[in-house]
């Protein structure tokens, strides 16, 4: 079984910036004298989330800025060099062609490419001229990204939300260990239960105030961890959602972490293929590669900006809805589907849209540019 605490991590760089989830996974099923340390687990879950987001920043200027002539960047970067001197060839015969049979204002501006990316490609060590614009244009989409969280979710309603989907989940964890016991024993464990339980109620008070959804969810709780009588498994299953529905939970809010973590890891990947995008640039083709690349990496980042502004809303709309009623018993499986399969769906669609429209706002600038150059 899994217990599951939910953080909206902001970091203290200003270039980074993700909407985290905490996950932790105990090595057993709770005994009665192993119920979990509930600050405990939830300090090691916010070191590992944080350590993971500074891990991909480390990478990211690893691989584009720290020592460039040795590392995958700098022989990629090589081999980008290696596509430019290849195309450089077709390159030379186009524009011959074009001295002798054209205008000689489109072959003059034409020469403008190979400049171009030998500026791009050159490398000191410490970084090309277009592994930093890469850098700087991450840094740019981070910033915006972050300028979302900031202003949107000024109440940390994202975080709200998850935990009002989890909470039960938690204290259900805690709780289930003492359904096999009977008599004593299980008053016992109801009451080191109710302790532990204690502090998650305490810890989210702290962090979101005294809440509508937490006084509601206490009040459910503590029919059971006040119950002299032995609970059966149907009672903690109405109560507390069966052992099914928190795996389904763990999986779905996994699979937006997961989701996160991919446009990062693909940013990555296409940032590191940039060098042979710019080297085959100079083939005599409408379509440069290096449009190609760029339109990748933008639509990358409205992926990532438009996944953070869809689970912010939506979260807002959870909160401010049955959070606030005290009446509402809302079953938030609807909320974990949508953030781990329609939400990433929904942003991906978003930048496919957006990466068409700015591929042909930067194809129709550069026509525009060549014709009057």
């Amino acid at each position: 079984m899994k217990i599951i605490f939910s953080h909206l991590h902001f970091s203290s760089y200003s270039t980074r910036s993700r909407l985290h989830v905490y996950i932790f996974h105990p090595s057993k099923i709770f005994a009665q004298s192993n119920i979990p340390d509930i600050p405990d687990i939830l300090s090691s879950g916010f070191t590992t989330a944080k350590s993971i987001s500074e891990s991909w920043e480390n990478q990211w200027l690893d691989l584009l800025q720290n020592n460039t002539s040795e590392n995958l960047y700098g022989a990629l970067t090589n081999l980008g060099v290696f596509f430019a001197v290849g195309t450089l060839l077709f390159f030379m015969i186009q524009w011959l062609r074009d001295v002798i049979y054209s205008e000689y204002s489109r072959p003059i501006s034409a020469l403008i490419w190979p400049f171009v990316v030998v500026i791009l490609l050159t490398n000191t060590g410490s970084g090309s001229v277009l592994s930093n614009l890469t850098l700087g244009i991450r840094n740019f989409i981070n910033t915006v990204n972050q300028q979302v969280i900031t202003t949107a979710d000024v109440n940390r309603n994202y975080q709200q939300a998850l935990s009002m989907g989890v909470a039960e989940e938690v204290a259900g964890s805690v709780l289930r260990p003492c359904q096999s016991l009977t008599g004593e024993q299980q008053n016992q464990c109801f009451q080191r239960a109710r302790e532990k339980i204690e502090i998650l109620w305490q810890t989210y008070r702290d962090l979101y105030g005294d809440k509508v959804w937490i006084n509601r969810l206490e009040s459910k709780i503590n029919q059971i961890a006040f119950s002299t009588n032995s609970v059966p498994e149907n009672t903690f299953n109405s109560f507390l959602g069966s052992t099914v529905q928190t795996s389904i939970k763990n999986f779905l809010i996994s699979l937006q972490y997961a989701f996160q973590n991919l446009i990062e890891a693909t940013m990555l990947l296409v940032a590191t293929l940039g060098p042979l995008a710019v080297g085959g640039s100079l083939l005599p083709v409408a379509g440069k590669p290096i449009f190609a690349w760029m339109t990748g990496f933008l639509s990358l980042g409205i992926a990532k900006i438009s996944f953070t502004i869809i689970a912010i809303l939506t979260a807002t709309v959870i909160v401010n809805g049955p959070g606030e009623d005290a009446s509402a018993d809302p079953d938030l499986m609807w909320f974990m589907i949508f953030l781990g399969v329609l939400a990433p769906i929904v942003s991906l669609l978003l930048a496919g849209a957006g990466g068409f429209a700015v591929f042909n706002a930067i194809s129709n600038t550069a026509t525009w540019a060549k014709e009057r150059v």
